[in-house]
């Protein structure tokens, strides 16, 4: 009886070169015919490889992972636990496929990259460079996500959006359309990037805000709360948009400035300093300002007496709601 040692701390085990290649195989682990292992390829434990799968290079495929349909894994890569690799993907370089993680359509992992847990990397994606991609996350349609990226959680990117640098995506984040993310970005909770839109430098987006058309976050700015930067608006520097604020058209929002409640910042408007916007400021916008008053005057926690700007405030706002 012949054994190798798999070099995976069972010492040498039953095994045999496969006919089509002359890879080692365990004699625990199936391969098929038809499937291709290379001379110094190594499959073992008791993992998979049918139909047209080629395992090549120095790749190994252990514990109970499988390899099947026309998928390509070569280099130095590992696909592990109950991984699954399929369809046309292809795992390269010093990729690691591992836990429940799958990789499939013509999707691509490598470099150095991680695929993780229960995510999946499926259709068109590419994960490459040192990204890492966990938990529940998924990556797919011709989305890409690189560098020293993390994408975990449910989070979602996709259609052909790019994940890059050192940002993070996570919790039930969604980064879609031609959005990029980059740089030391973070978008996290349920919070959407998509459209032409960017967040980059050290910029969060978080909670359930949005972030989209050609709208650009960056520098150590926030958007959270339910706030909503979109069109060509950019939000940067310090600033912080929260609360039901909307910041859009070609807008400014920068320098330590604080805008939210029910502030509308839009048209050509800069905001800039230490300004605190928290009502409509530019009348232009596509809203009733009037419904906003009303709901501003309903909200007792965004009404400005509360911060000391005027100690009548809210009765002027309603005077000026009972003219015709």
């Amino acid at each position: 009886m012949r054994k190798h040692n798999f070099k995976d701390g069972l010492g040498p085990v039953p095994a045999h070169k496969h006919k089509n290649g002359g890879g080692w195989v365990a004699d625990t682990a199936t391969v098929s015919d038809t499937a291709y292992i290379d001379p110094n390829a190594k499959v073992y434990g008791n993992a998979q490889v049918s139909e047209n799968a080629k395992v090549y290079g120095n790749a190994h495929v252990s514990e109970n992972a499988r390899v099947f349909g026309h998928a390509q894994v070569f280099g130095h890569t590992l696909v592990s636990g109950t991984a699954q690799v399929y369809g046309n993907a292809g795992v390269s370089g010093n990729a690691r496929v591992f836990g429940h993680a799958q990789v499939y359509g013509t999707a691509l992992v490598y470099e150095d990259a991680w695929v993780s847990e229960n995510a999946q990397v499926s259709e068109n994606a590419q994960v490459y460079k040192n990204a890492h991609v966990s938990e529940n996350a998924r990556v797919f349609g011709h989305a890409q996500v690189y560098g020293h990226t993390l994408v975990s959680g449910t989070a979602q990117v996709y259609r052909n959006a790019k994940v890059y640098g050192n940002a993070q995506v996570s919790g039930t984040a969604q980064v879609y359309g031609n959005a990029q993310v980059y740089d030391n970005a973070q978008v996290y909770d349920n919070a959407w990037v998509h459209g032409n839109a960017q967040v980059y430098d050290n910029a969060k987006v978080y909670d359930d805000a949005q972030v989209w058309g050609n709208a650009v976050v960056w520098g150590n700015a926030l958007v959270s709360g339910t706030a909503q930067v979109s069109e060509n608006a950019q939000v940067y520097e310090n600033a912080h948009v929260y609360g039901s604020a909307l910041v859009s058209g070609n807008a400014h929002v920068s320098g330590h400035t604080l805008v939210y409640g029910y502030a509308r910042v839009c048209g050509t408007t800069q905001v800039y300093g230490n300004a605190v916007v928290y009502v409509p400021i530019n009348f232009d916008c596509d809203f009733d300002p009037w419904e906003i008053m009303q709901d501003i005057l309903n909200d007792k926690d965004n009404l400005p007496t509360r911060i000391g700007i005027h100690p009548n405030l809210d009765k002027i706002i309603h005077e000026l709601l009972q003219k015709d």
